[in-house]
C-alpha cells in the first residue's frame, strides 16, 4: 500500500521512528545534552544573563523528563542466577566499539562506549537530574561571570550523569574525574573568602581517591577478558552463549594463547569469575601475594579507599566541611544531593561486584568504619556555630548509615542505603538551600546570631522544620525509612550471613540521638521565642520570608521527603527486585571465592 506523505499513517510511521531512534540513544541524549545547549549558549552574550541562565534551567528540566521517563519504563524482574552480574539484568542499553589497540602477543584491548540501567542506579539518575534542576534554579542568584559559571555547571551536569551510566570502567572513570575540573573551578570562582583554600583540598583529596581507583583499573584491565571477542580471534562458532561457555572452559584450562585474548574494562565482565585469567594477579584460582598481601585484597581496598573519600566517610572526610562551607549555595546543593552519592554508587557498582569475595572479608571493618562516620560526624555537628558547617557534618554522618547498610550485605540493607542516598539527596538539597536562603539576606550563618525568626519568616520557618525533622529521622519522612532498613540490615546481617554483629547495630542508633539533638537545639535557638538578631549582622532591614523563586525551589523537595516516606514503594517497587538479586549475588560469588 502506498503511503502518502503528510497522511495519517505517513504521521504516525514517523513519530513510531523517531521514538524508536530516541529510545535507542536515550541515555547518551540525557548525558550529552547540558553540552548541546552549552554549545548553544557560548553564542550568546556574556551581558544576556537572563538568556544563560534560562538556557541552564531549561537542561535541567529537559534532563530531569528524559530521566523520569527511564525510570518509570523501568520495570526489573528476578533471574536466578547469582553468578555473575549479567547484561540480561540492564535496559536503555547503548554499546558501541570505541577503543581496539592491538598489543601483538600480549592480546588485544577493548573499551567499549558502554550505558545502561538497573536497579542500583536507575534512581540515582533520577535524583540526579532532579537535584540539577534545583540547583540551576538556585543559580539565578549568580552574578558574577554568569557565562563561565553557566558553562561550567553544564560540563558538571554531564560528567555527573555519565557516572550513573557508565557500564565500561574506563569511560566511569573519564566521567569521574571530568566532574573535578568544573567542581574545583566553581567552588573556587565563584566561592567564599577561602574558596581558594577549599577548591585545592577537594581537588587533591579527590585526585587522591582516584589514583587509587586508576590503579585497580589497569591491574583489571590486564586481568579480564572479553570472552566473546576472545572466541572469535579464535575462530569458535556457535551461537553466543555457546562461544563464550567454550572460551571460559578454555581459560580456566590455560588452553589459550595470549595473543588470542581481548582484555575488556566492561563491568559486566569484570563481575564474572570465569572471565579472570588464571595466571593474572586477580586469580581466584591460587591468590597472588602484592607486598606480603593478597592481590585481589589490596585491590579492594584500594577501590573503597577512593571511592570512602568521595563519600566520604572518617577519616577520609576533611575536605567536605570546607567545601560545603565556601561553595555557593548551588553547587552546595549538587556537592551534597549528588556528587556525594557517587561514592556509594561505586562502591556498589565496582568495589562489591568485582571483588565480593573482598566485600565479605572487609564486611565488618567497613560495619565499624560505618559507625565511627555516624557517630563522630554527628558530635562534631553538635559543635558547629556555623548552620552550614552543622549540615556539612551531618552529611558525613547520614553517608555513615550507607556505609553500614552496604556493609551488612544483606536485601535490607542495600535497599536502605539506596534508599538513603535518594532521601538524604534530597533533604540535603534542602538544608543547604534553606542556609543560603539566611546567607542571602544578612550575609553570615552563625547560630547565636538569631533568635526567634519565626516571628518574621514564618515560611521559612515551617520549611526548616520540615528539612530538620526529614533529616533527624522523623517516621513519615523519607529519611526515616532509609535510617529503619539500614538498621534492620545490620541486625539480620547478625542472625543471617553473620557478617556484622548486633552491637554495630545498637551503637549506630545513637547517631539518630545525636541528630535529633543538634537539630532540635538549632530550631529552638534560632527561630522560637522573642525575636532578636546579633549587632555584628549586616542586616536586611526586612528580613523578607520566601520569594516565588525559593518556594519554586523547597517546596516541592518538601513534597517529596513526604511521599517518599509515606510511600516507599515509590522506589522499592522499581529497585528492590534487583538490589536483592545484588546482595545475593554477592553472597553467592563472594563465599564461593572465599572458599578457594
Amino acid at each position: 500500500m502506498d503511503i502518502k506523505l503528510g497522511s495519517p499513517i505517513f504521521v504516525v510511521k514517523f513519530l513510531y521512528y523517531e521514538y524508536s531512534i530516541m529510545t535507542s540513544f536515550l541515555l547518551s541524549i540525557l548525558i550529552f545534552l547540558p553540552c548541546i545547549i552549552g554549545g548553544i549558549l557560548l553564542f550568546v552574550s556574556k551581558e544576556k544573563h537572563h538568556i544563560l541562565k534560562s538556557g541552564l534551567i531549561v537542561s535541567g528540566i529537559l534532563q530531569t523528563i528524559l530521566s523520569g521517563f527511564i525510570y518509570f519504563n523501568f520495570h526489573s524482574k528476578p533471574i536466578s542466577n547469582f553468578a555473575f552480574w549479567g547484561i540480561e539484568r540492564f535496559q536503555f542499553i547503548e554499546k558501541q566499539d570505541w577503543i581496539n589497540l592491538h598489543l601483538g602477543n600480549l592480546g588485544h584491548i577493548s573499551i567499549d562506549y558502554f550505558l545502561g540501567v538497573d536497579g542500583l542506579n536507575v534512581s540515582l539518575v533520577f535524583l540526579a537530574s532532579f537535584i540539577v534542576l534545583i540547583g540551576a534554579i538556585s543559580s539565578w542568584s549568580i552574578e558574577k561571570n554568569v557565562k563561565a559559571y553557566v558553562l561550567l555547571y553544564l560540563l558538571l551536569s554531564s560528567s555527573i550523569l555519565g557516572c550513573f551510566l557508565a557500564l565500561d570502567f574506563f569511560l566511569f572513570y573519564l566521567f569521574f574525574e571530568f566532574m573535578l575540573l568544573p567542581m574545583y573551578f566553581l567552588i573556587g570562582l565563584w566561592g567564599g573568602a577561602r574558596s581558594a583554600y577549599a577548591s585545592i583540598k577537594f581537588f587533591l583529596y579527590t585526585l587522591l581517591g582516584s589514583l587509587f581507583i586508576l590503579v585497580v583499573i589497569i591491574v583489571l584491565g590486564a586481568s579480564v577478558i572479553e570472552p566473546l571477542e576472545t572466541g572469535r580471534n579464535l575462530g569458535l562458532v556457535g551461537t553466543d552463549i555457546q562461544i563464550i561457555d567454550k572460551v571460559q572452559l578454555m581459560l580456566n584450562q590455560n588452553l589459550i594463547d595470549s595473543k588470542y585474548l581481548v582484555h575488556s574494562f566492561s563491568l559486566i565482565d569484570m563481575s564474572n569469575i570465569n572471565n579472570i585469567i588464571p595466571e593474572s594477579l586477580l586469580t581466584i584460582i591460587d591468590s597472588k601475594l602484592l607486598l606480603g598481601y593478597p592481590a585481589r585484597s589490596l585491590a579492594f581496598i584500594a577501590l573503597m579507599i577512593g571511592f570512602m573519600i568521595k563519600l566520604p566517610v572518617v577519616p577520609f572526610h576533611t575536605w567536605l566541611p570546607d567545601a560545603h562551607v565556601e561553595a555557593p549555595t548551588p553547587v552546595s546543593v549538587v556537592l551534597a544531593g549528588i556528587l556525594l552519592k557517587i561514592g556509594g554508587y561505586g562502591i556498589l557498582r565496582t568495589a562489591y561486584a568485582i571483588f565480593p569475595d573482598g566485600a565479605i572479608q572487609f564486611a565488618w571493618w567497613i560495619g565499624i568504619l560505618g559507625i565511627i562516620s555516624i557517630i563522630y560526624a554527628a558530635f562534631n555537628a553538635l559543635a558547629m556555630s556555623d548552620i552550614k558547617k552543622m549540615v556539612a557534618y551531618s552529611s558525613v554522618s547520614h553517608m555513615g548509615f550507607v556505609l553500614l547498610g552496604i556493609a551488612s550485605i544483606t536485601s535490607e540493607g542495600i535497599n536502605g542505603s539506596i534508599f538513603q542516598m535518594l532521601s538524604h539527596g534530597i533533604i540535603a538539597a534542602l538544608l543547604f538551600l534553606i542556609c543560603g536562603v539566611l546567607y542571602e539576606r544578612t550575609h553570615d550563618r552563625t547560630i547565636d546570631y538569631y533568635k526567634g525568626l519565626a516571628n518574621k519568616m514564618p515560611v521559612y520557618t515551617a520549611v526548616v522544620t520540615v528539612a530538620f525533622f526529614a533529616s533527624l529521622g522523623l517516621p513519615g519522612f523519607s529519611g526515616f525509612i532509609g535510617e529503619l532498613f539500614v538498621l534492620l540490615g545490620a541486625f539480620s546481617s547478625a542472625s543471617g550471613n553473620q557478617l556484622l554483629p548486633q552491637w554495630i547495630a545498637v551503637v549506630a542508633t545513637l547517631g539518630i540521638l545525636i541528630g535529633a539533638t543538634y537539630y532540635l537545639w538549632t530550631l529552638q535557638k534560632m527561630f522560637f521565642g522573642k525575636f532578636s538578631i546579633s549587632a555584628q549582622l549586616n542586616l536586611n532591614p526586612l528580613l523578607n520570608d520566601l520569594t516565588r523563586r525559593e518556594k519554586i525551589m523547597l517546596f516541592p523537595l518538601v513534597l517529596i521527603t513526604l511521599i517518599l516516606g509515606l510511600f516507599p514503594s515509590v522506589i522499592f517497587d522499581y529497585t528492590s527486585t534487583d538490589i536483592s538479586d545484588f546482595s545475593n549475588f554477592v553472597l553467592h560469588t563472594g563465599s564461593q571465592i572465599v572458599k578457594k
